[in-house]
């Protein structure tokens, strides 16, 4: 199952491998929060980006949102999801896939509530040059 879902994200990635470095682009991500991009291509007016993004335990993303679909993959450790009403709507391990509908009405935040690294790989479905996240002021929770 991992590695047929892993060959769709790469399908639909359909050209050109670039190898770059950057953080996950999100306020404030935790201390050691990273993002790799392993490809990217743009069909039209859309950009297609898989990342491979890692989220230290203890750490989460920031408060963000996508300003296009974003499909994940857990492949290693456990994301937990909150949506801006500060309520848990996902808890996401190994092996299971997460979807992101984008846009600002989708503000959310991805922990790593574990004791070991969180593994992501992700597809973002962006207009062309979109960044890969908008960032978001915490909408009034008590966490982060």
């Amino acid at each position: 199952m991992r590695n047929a879902l892993r060959t769709a994200i790469a399908g639909a990635v359909v050209a050109g491998t670039v190898l770059a470095g950057g953080t996950a682009d999100a306020t404030p991500a935790g201390p050691g929060v990273t993002g790799r991009v392993i490809s990217r291509t743009t069909v039209g007016g859309t950009d297609y980006v898989l990342r491979e993004v890692t989220i230290p335990p203890g750490q989460t993303t920031g408060w963000h949102y996508h300003d296009g679909p974003v499909y994940g993959y857990v492949r290693q450790g456990t994301l937990t999801h909150y949506h801006a009403d500060c309520a848990q709507d996902g808890l996401y391990r190994t092996g299971t896939t997460v979807y992101e509908p984008g846009g600002p009405g989708d503000v959310h935040l991805g922990a790593n509530r574990g004791d070991k690294p969180l593994v992501l790989d992700v597809l973002y479905v962006l207009p062309h040059g979109a960044p890969f996240s908008e960032d978001a002021p915490n909408p009034g929770c008590s966490f982060q």
